[in-house]
């Protein structure tokens, strides 16, 4: 979380700095465009410190869920979670078919982190009225672990290095294999959602990523892929489970 903060204060003071070299933002103490492009250098030299601060490594053991099972180690992750006023099966039953129509501000986030093109199919850029999870699972994501009214697992890769292509379709233990594996270049991504009894007609829905770099050049290059996107990351994923908790309780 430092390095969120760390990066978007380095991205705020650039883009203060860039604007103040067109006309300086008197009302921010910034009167010439000298204090402009100090700002803005000083932004940047901020956003490569927050880039550059060290990921800690954590190691799960023993394992207790699905997830623990597939990604023992990482070094970023997030965890959000929500109370649902449902039964487990209500809440798998709406996990599995809720779309990015109810999920709030979802397509605007998509569309910002697409930078507004169009692309193929996939779960940045769903087609209507479809279960998300559905779109995840036909496009990059890989379901790695399902069981029904409790955990849903899927990994995805996002960084392998240049050149290399998977032979044959990827299957739950090569994926596995690709958290303890020490060839360079790797970051696979794995996310789950848990469902837990909170009491009487009631129940708990986590979500949890977690990405594993395999050297120290991937973990600096997706740090500060990870440290942009984070704030709307969460943000999705919180939207995700009140749209789930919505539907389970309408039903």
């Amino acid at each position: 979380m430092l390095g969120v903060v760390v990066v978007y204060l380095g991205l705020i003071a650039t883009f203060l700095g860039g604007v103040s070299l067109l006309r300086p933002l008197t009302f921010l103490a910034i009167h010439s465009r000298r204090q402009a492009a100090l700002i803005l250098v000083l932004g940047f030299i901020v956003v490569v410190i927050g880039e550059s601060l060290p990921a800690k490594e954590i190691r799960v053991a023993p394992p207790r869920t699905q997830l623990d099972q597939f990604a023992p180690l990482y070094q970023f992750s997030e965890f959000h979670s929500i109370r649902i006023s449902a039964s487990k099966a209500q809440v798998y039953r709406a996990l599995k078919l809720v779309t990015a129509e109810e999920i709030f501000f979802f397509r605007t986030l998509t569309w910002l982190r697409r930078f507004g093109r169009p692309g193929p199919e996939s779960i940045l850029n769903p087609p209507p009225h479809v279960p998300l999870l559905d779109v995840a699972t036909k496009t990059s994501f890989l379901v790695l672990a399902d069981e029904p009214d409790s955990e849903i697992v899927l990994g995805t890769l996002v960084a392998a290095p240049r050149g290399w292509r998977s032979r044959g379709k990827p299957t739950p233990d090569g994926f596995k294999a690709l958290f303890v594996t020490t060839t360079p270049g790797f970051a696979p991504a794995v996310m789950n959602f848990r469902i837990e009894d909170a009491g009487p007609a009631a129940c708990t829905l986590t979500t949890e990523t977690r990405v594993y770099a395999t050297d120290a050049s991937t973990r600096r290059r997706f740090a500060l892929y990870w440290r942009v996107i984070y704030p709307g990351s969460a943000l999705i994923r919180r939207m995700w489970l009140r749209a789930i908790a919505h539907r389970a309780e309408a039903r």
